[in-house]
Parts: C-alpha cells; structure tokens; sequence
C-alpha cells in the first residue's frame, strides 16, 4: 500500500501538470509560460556541416540585440566565417550575418519566440568554437508589468529617484555588453595566440632536423670525396 502511494505522489510530480507551458500564444491555461532569461553568454561547439539554433523570448516593443563571434575553427582551409541569421516568431528572417564576427540588432514587434541560427554548412572538415551574446531589453525594464495608465510627472522626489534609478540600469547593461564584447576578443585571441605558438613550434622543429639532416648529408659526400682505394701501383 505505502509503494503504491509512493508512485502515485511520483506520478503527480513528474506529469505534465508540473510542468510549464512554452508555448508564446496560449493564453487558455491560468499556468505561467516558461520564457527564460533576457540575456544569455555562452560558447557553443558548431559540427562540421550543420547548423544549431537557439530562441529566445521576448515581449513586444523591446530591444534585441545578438552578437557572435568565432573563437576558433579547425579544418584544412582554417576559416573563421559563419553564417547567423534572426528570424522573427512568425519564421520570417530579419538579419543575417556572414563574418567570423557580427552583430544583429532590431526592435521586437512581436511578442514571442525569436529563432537565431549559426549555420555552419560551408566547412565540411572541421568545427566551429563560436562565443554568443544574445537578449533582449526594454528602456523601462518593466515591459511585462506595464500599467495602461499616463506616466505622472517627474514633480515628485521619489520618481525622480526611481528614473534615474532605470537610466543607470540602462546604463550598466550597455557596460556588460560591451564587457562581452571584450570577453569575446580575448577569446579568440587566446586561441589563435595558442595555435601561433604550436605552429612555430612545429615549423622550428621541422626546420632544425632539415638543418641537421643537411650537414650529416654533406659531411657524408665530402668524406667520400676524400675516401682513397687501396692501389699496389706507386702514386707520383
């Protein structure tokens, strides 16, 4: 009797009623949709031939903002340049860019799921190590709780406070994202400065044991240049 308890209690847990919705658009059920974070940060492994995507959220009349950048790749031509695209909810594509580094900006004027694609189709022979930066933001950081009613005016203290409050949020957001853009670059310089110094370490090897190989060979023909035969007739 108490097993069976057990498992039913297990089977309310892990059902579908404890679960929220993701879907953008269904406003049928009173259970709060499950729209992540504003902003993510992230490194992310692209395969060789395939495209990943990624969605993010966001509410109407806000700001998106999306940049990447390639850190490292592998294969034989070594190309950093990979294509990502933005598409609307609707799947309509709104940018697109084809570089090892870019950026996507526009307004939201839908509320929903926005899609980001990295396509990495053109490298058939090896992977793609690409940094994201992706959100959205909204000038009053209070979008989703936005009251129908007039703004009041600045005359009292305490809202005079409270704007200027939300202007230095702004203000900091627009600081962590140029501190990504810094992370990004450090990034790639990493790994290039990391496979500059393999690659010179390789070629100074390769070159030392050609210099080496090339004086035993030369030492080896002159010494046969000098190598006499024994003769039983006297020499002048």
């Amino acid at each position: 009797g108490s097993m069976l308890l057990l498992l039913a209690l297990l089977l309310l847990l892990l059902g579908p009623a404890g679960c929220p919705r993701t879907e953008p658009l269904s406003g049928s059920s009173a259970e709060p949709l499950f729209r992540g974070a504003d902003r993510y940060d992230f490194a992310v492994i692209v395969p060789a031939g395939t495209s990943e995507c990624f969605w993010q959220f966001a509410h109407q009349s806000g700001n998106f903002f999306f940049s990447y950048e390639v850190q490292r790749a592998t294969g034989f031509a070594n190309s950093r340049i990979i294509l990502a695209t933005a598409s609307d909810p609707n799947g309509f594509q709104i940018g697109a860019s084809q570089d090892a580094r870019g950026q996507i900006n526009f307004p939201t004027r839908e509320t929903g799921f926005y899609q980001l694609c990295l396509d990495n189709q053109h490298n058939h022979f090896g992977f793609m190590q690409v940094y994201l930066n992706f959100g959205v933001y909204y000038d009053n950081f209070n979008a989703e709780r936005e009251q129908p009613e007039e703004r009041r005016q600045l005359n009292d203290t305490l809202e005079a406070i409270g704007v200027s409050i939300r202007k230095l949020q702004l203000h900091i957001f627009h600081m962590w994202r140029f501190y990504n853009f810094a992370r990004m670059r450090k990034g790639a310089d990493s790994f290039l400065l990391e496979s500059n110094y393999h690659y010179v370490n390789c070629w100074s090897m390769a070159q030392s044991c050609v210099i080496v190989l090339s004086g035993v060979l030369q030492l080896y023909f002159l010494k046969r240049l000098f190598n006499v035969q024994g003769s039983s007739k006297p020499r002048c």
